[in-house]
């Protein structure tokens, strides 16, 4: 009866998480994303945020569906730190078969695919794995987790995201968490204070994700589970098992070894005609290397890029 009883235990614990990983697998949702490009050294994963009609996002200017709000390169490097880099919406780049524009919009022309083939462009990075994370799904995943702890130094009452905060930090929900996530246009940084936010809520996520307390709470692996495969729609070549090392990835740049910012920006308020107002000039005689060293592992850990000086 006692080995009849271990050798069922042993089943069910076996069983479970490969049941788990067959039941999220087919959950997760793909878009054709990729480029083909040859590879370059390392893992590089491209994380769009899109905030949209269809998922409940709050689209206050009415724009109709989707918009990449947030546009995050996470690279793993052979050896070296892992690092994550904001790609400002505005950043002013050469879309192929389409000419100078703002980053955001290749996505609008092009969708997932015109969108890595530009980022390729603008770094030199092969993109591995593409994940579009739908703001809206952003509110359940922090449920899931039962909350996480987010700080701001200012306070901060913005209708347009929902955003009402205290100076410091607090322990919010998903719906407050959302708003954290959402708020510019009462930061004076704009879309960098906004990305740094965003990194600071999925870093928040992740450090609640802890495999360990995890491993013997079933409904809370399914509620996760759900959640995160609600949120997100990876490359054609993705599964679960690649959003569990994209996470991991994610939780390794934004740990005191990794490599969290901006690329050099030479000014936030650059205006080179064709109609496109005002952009972001990313430093054109500092990016080139950044990326390389990026790239190779080179860069040292720690914060990096920011606003321009001057």
């Amino acid at each position: 009866m006692v080995l009849g009883a271990l050798a069922l235990v042993l089943v069910l614990l076996l069983a479970w998480p490969i049941g788990l990983v067959v039941w999220a697998n087919g959950k997760v949702q793909h878009t054709a994303a990729l480029s083909g490009a040859p590879d370059t050294p390392g893992t590089t994963y491209l994380l769009t945020g899109s905030d949209s009609r269809a998922d409940g996002g709050i689209v206050a200017d009415g724009t109709e569906g989707a918009r990449t709000d947030t546009i995050l390169l996470l690279h793993v490097p052979e050896q070296g730190p892992t690092a994550l880099i904001s790609l400002p919406r505005d950043t002013y780049v050469e879309v192929p078969e389409n000419g100078p524009a703002k980053l955001n919009a290749a996505f609008a022309w092009g969708g997932p695919r015109l969108l890595v083939r530009t980022v390729e462009g603008l770094t030199g990075l092969t993109v591995d794995h593409y994940a579009e994370i739908g703001m809206a799904g952003v509110q359940d995943v922090v449920d899931a987790v039962g909350g996480v702890n987010l700080c701001h130094d200012a306070d901060v009452n913005d209708p347009d995201s929902g955003m009402v905060w205290t100076a410091g930090c607090h322990d919010v929900d998903g719906t407050q968490a959302l708003a954290f996530a959402r708020m510019r246009k009462a930061d004076p940084t704009g879309d960098v204070g906004r990305a740094e936010r965003q990194r600071q809520v999925v870093g928040a996520v992740m450090g609640k994700v802890d495999p360990g307390s995890l491993a013997l709470r079933p409904g809370r692996q399914v509620a996760l589970v759900g959640a995160g495969t609600g949120a997100l729609t990876m490359d054609d070549d993705a599964d679960i098992l690649t959003m569990g090392r994209l996470g991991l990835a994610f939780r390794a740049a934004s740990g005191p070894e990794g490599i969290t910012g901006t690329p050099p920006i030479a000014t936030i308020d650059y205006r080179p005609g064709h109609n496109l107002g005002s952009t972001v000039l990313l430093d054109p005689d500092q990016a080139p290397a950044f990326w390389v060293a990026i790239r190779d592992g080179s860069y040292p850990p720690g914060p990096v890029g920011g606003m321009p000086t001057s």
